[in-house]
Formats: structure tokens, C-alpha cells, sequence
């Protein structure tokens, strides 16, 4: 075998390696087919209670379901609050809808503010993409004297120590966003 002939299966050799490590690093690195948050800043309606959701406080929700999609526009299905959300998924399990991935406001990445409006102490809202987490690597804080859109808030943390202090400002419990409950948000 000449030189050039050893170069070229050499060069195959590395191609062909390198070919399967990447392919092999990129599944490690677990890559989702899950589809990603959308922002929710662009006067788009709830589809649980019909109000739009940027002129609205606090933590709000998108769900992305397997085989079924929201009435009227592409996925995901949109919502004004977290309880919105929740109430929108449990009465669509009844119709057989399976979520894909539901995603909630994390607080624990964004600078919020609770401000008083009228008698209520009100949070705010944050609604860019990169503000919303998969609920199962969020905690909840739920039973707060905090408002968002529809009442009583459920306030989403991805980051359990965030969600403790501010459970321990403004009352609650912490709970896992995956273990709300149809009968907590019908307490709401």
C-alpha cells in the first residue's frame, strides 16, 4: 500500500470515528424531541378561561400535548396563570389528551416583584420563553397570600431553596409542580 493510498483509509478511519462519537455524545447529552416553551408576550388568549394573557399578573403556563393540539391555533396550549394550566389539563385527561411536556413561569429565574394592588398583593408576570420550565424540575408554592390572574397563585420554583424563602415571606407550602392536584386547584 503506497503512502497516499495509507493516508486516505486513515483519514476514513478518523472520519468514521469521530462520525460515531459525535453521534454517541449527542445522545448522552439526551436530546429531546420535546417541543420548546414559546413566549406568551404577544396578546395571545388563555385557553382554559379566554383572557389575554399578557395583560395579566403573575405565573403563567403553555402545555404541549402527544396527540392532540389547542382549538383554533398550533401547539402549545396557552395559559393566563398556573392554575389555568392545571385546571385545563385535568379536564382534558377526561377526553383522553396526554401531555407531552408542560411548562410553568420559574421564578427562580427571573426578578420578580410582589406589589400591592387594591387589597391584594399581586406577582409579577414574566412571559419570555426562557422564563418557563418543564413542571417536573419545578416546586410549587401553593396557599401563599399572592395573587396572579385567576386569585390565589400557584408559584412555580426551579429551585427548591428560592421556593422555601418564599414560602417562609409570604405563607404556603412547597410542593412538587407534578403533585398538584385537581382538589388543591379547586381550593384556588
Amino acid at each position: 500500500m503506497d503512502g497516499h493510498a495509507r493516508n486516505t483509509s486513515r483519514r476514513r478511519v478518523l472520519l468514521g470515528t469521530a462520525t460515531a462519537l459525535g453521534v454517541g455524545i449527542a445522545g448522552c447529552l439526551g436530546s429531546s424531541d420535546r417541543p420548546a416553551p414559546i413566549s406568551l408576550d404577544a396578546s395571545l388568549s388563555c385557553d382554559q378561561c379566554g383572557m389575554v394573557i399578557d395583560q395579566q399578573p403573575g405565573p403563567s403556563g403553555q402545555t404541549y400535548y402527544r396527540d392532540n393540539s389547542p382549538e383554533g391555533h398550533d401547539p402549545p396550549a396557552r395559559f393566563c396563570s398556573t392554575v389555568c394550566t392545571f385546571r385545563h389539563r385535568f379536564a382534558t385527561e377526561g377526553r383522553g389528551w396526554q401531555p407531552q411536556v408542560t411548562y410553568l413561569t420559574d421564578y427562580a429565574t427571573v426578578d420578580y416583584r410582589v406589589r400591592r394592588e387594591g387589597g391584594a398583593q399581586v406577582i409579577s408576570a414574566h412571559l419570555a420563553a426562557e422564563h418557563f420550565a418543564a413542571t417536573e424540575d419545578l416546586e410549587v408554592v401553593v396557599g401563599s397570600d399572592v395573587e396572579g390572574a385567576m386569585g390565589p397563585a400557584i408559584v412555580p420554583f426551579g429551585d427548591g431553596d428560592a421556593a422555601a424563602e418564599f414560602a417562609s415571606t409570604y405563607g404556603g407550602d412547597v410542593i412538587a409542580a407534578e403533585a398538584v392536584s385537581r382538589e388543591l386547584v379547586a381550593q384556588g
